[in-house]
């Protein structure tokens, strides 16, 4: 769950920082995803959904102490961040030129 989590993250700072935005917290970063990229048709809202999840997911795999994920769990997580990461790939090429 943690590194599906990243990947997806790290790609969206990547999106971010094209735009020359930072945040101290992921907060900060999956609320200006939502407002500039998901809100305003740029990428689908399912990106936002996804994202939603693999934070929550996170979040709880990382803190809570009997939080168990099943293989299925995890295998459906990292099949959700390679979705993401495809989605983002060609808006990052292109702007990234």
């Amino acid at each position: 769950m943690n590194r599906s989590y990243y990947a997806i993250f790290h790609a969206l700072r990547a999106v971010t920082a094209l735009d020359g935005f930072d945040s101290g917290k992921h907060s900060g970063v999956i609320a200006y995803i939502n407002k500039v990229y998901v809100k305003e048709g740029i990428f689908d809202r399912q990106l936002s959904k996804i994202l939603d999840t693999a934070f929550r997911l996170r979040e709880k795999a990382d803190y809570d102490d009997f939080f168990v994920v099943s293989e299925d769990e995890a295998e459906g997580q990292l099949a959700k961040a390679e979705t993401v990461l495809r989605m983002l790939l060609p808006y990052l090429e292109d702007k990234w030129k």
